[in-house]
């Protein structure tokens, strides 16, 4: 039996409250305006009286109106049809397709079971060698793309939307640019991954609810085909507009605000999105990569700073690249010693030597005289972000490595590496006559 109110108590810009009895946090309502039903969503229970966070807003509402509440929370369709199309926030389709409204599942459920998980253990190939080669990501691995605004972080992402290899892409837009939307709708289907792909979007015209809505629609749909086997790839894009969401909630709550306005629970609420990456012992996978962008460049930055402490690591993206220094994938150890021997060598051997390469940059820029050696580290440098560090290469990892040694090689003599000799008498490119 639903249970349908006829007054409501006030009205602060997108959150009207009511008294209700048996009502439950994140229940969905429907509200009768002038200008049709529109859903919302109890955002707050506080002595009997009821808050929710309208939908489309609070424009039309009249305190007269009626509440239904549904005695449900937000549910989206789960089914094979939702590959290849696109919706919004709330589940509703943006592409023009049919809506779809069977086999609904509850979404923002809690994460999984630890005993249901495995260590992770198995890559993710991207076809991007900063992230294969240096900072390999593993399945059921949760990172986030730390950046700054100007950066191409959703031309990283719609990269790794084709290029992966996983079962299915579920991408999340947060605060889009309808020019994001467009060029993530169009780069999918041009590059043929459309079909293997959902994506949820809210662009920055749309209510500020849909956007906290998101991540849950996402991960939801994802948990549920990793359940039938499904190695899932879940894209963010981008989490700093999703805290600011739950900022300006907070303030039109009257909520006492912690670090920079945002809520006291922050940490939590970013965690309970992080937390559903997962490998199932006896199913499939969710991987999270969301990118968080930062105000200033400033990873004290609260979403940045909280998100830290979350995640398995994190990718810098800076000057259009992915910055060896500072990023960190703390479970490549799981993997890049199944991939090929040479693996760890080349890693940690390149990276070393780029840092020297770094230090006679700073050399030269202050009028020392270079030496011989210095030369060398220059053209490795310069070969290393020409050929390792843009992100317009695509370059399998063993074809990665093979380039790795090529580049030492064309730089450098064996002993002038630091490459443990076993490995450079296997793989150290023989000179032709």
């Amino acid at each position: 039996m639903k249970k349908v109110y006829s007054r409501i108590e006030s009205i602060t810009g997108n959150v009207i409250s009511v008294r209700a009895d048996d009502v439950a946090y994140g229940e969905l309502a429907e509200v009768s305006t002038r200008f049709g039903p529109s859903l919302a969503e109890v955002i707050r229970l506080d002595s009997g009286l009821v808050s929710l966070q309208v939908f489309a807003g609070g424009r039309g509402i009249s305190t007269g109106d009626e509440v239904v509440f549904l005695g449900h929370p937000m549910r989206v369709s789960f089914s094979e049809d939702l590959l290849g199309r696109i919706f919004d926030g709330a589940g509703e389709p943006r592409d023009g397709g049919p809506r779809l409204a069977e086999n609904l599942v509850a979404v923002g459920g809690p994460s999984v079971n630890p005993s249901k998980r495995i260590i992770p253990r198995e890559m993710i190939r991207t076809g991007i060698p900063m992230i294969d080669l240096f900072n390999s990501l593993v399945k059921s691995q949760k990172l986030p793309i730390f950046s700054v605004s100007g950066e191409p972080y959703n031309q990283l992402l719609a990269r790794i939307a084709m290029q992966a290899e996983v079962d299915l892409i579920v991408l999340g837009g947060m605060g889009l640019k309808h020019d994001d939307y467009l060029y993530f709708r169009e780069t999918l289907e041009s590059g043929g991954a459309i079909s293997k792909t959902i994506m949820f979007v809210h662009t920055a015209a749309d209510p500020v609810v849909e956007c906290l809505m998101v991540p849950d629609v996402s991960l939801a749909v994802a948990e549920r085909f990793a359940l039938k086997g499904k190695n899932v790839l879940v894209l963010l894009t981008d989490m700093t507009n999703f805290s600011d969401a739950l900022k300006e909630i907070a303030i039109t709550q009257e909520q006492v605000p912690s670090n920079r306005g945002y809520p006291g629970d922050l940490y939590s609420q970013l965690a309970a999105r992080y937390e559903k990456a997962v490998d199932f012992s006896d199913a499939g996978s969710i991987t999270i990569l969301a990118v968080t962008t930062m105000p200033g460049d400033d990873v004290t930055h609260p979403v940045p700073d909280n998100t830290g402490y979350i995640t398995e690591g994190q990718y810098y993206l800076k000057g259009g690249r992915i910055e060896p220094f500072g990023s960190l994938s703390r479970l490549k150890q799981q993997v890049n010693g199944k991939t090929r021997p040479d693996h760890r060598g080349i890693m940690d051997g390149m990276i070393k030597l780029y840092a020297a390469y770094k230090d006679t940059l700073e050399k030269k820029s202050m009028g020392f005289q270079m030496t011989a050696w210095d030369q060398k580290l220059l053209r490795y440098g310069e070969a290393f972000e020409r050929e390792m560090m843009d992100l317009s290469v695509k370059i399998e990892l063993e074809a990665a490595l093979d380039k790795g040694w090529a580049i030492l090689a064309d730089c450098f003599e064996p002993q002038e590496t630091g490459l443990r000799t076993d490995l450079i008498d296997k793989y150290w490119p023989k000179k032709t006559a």
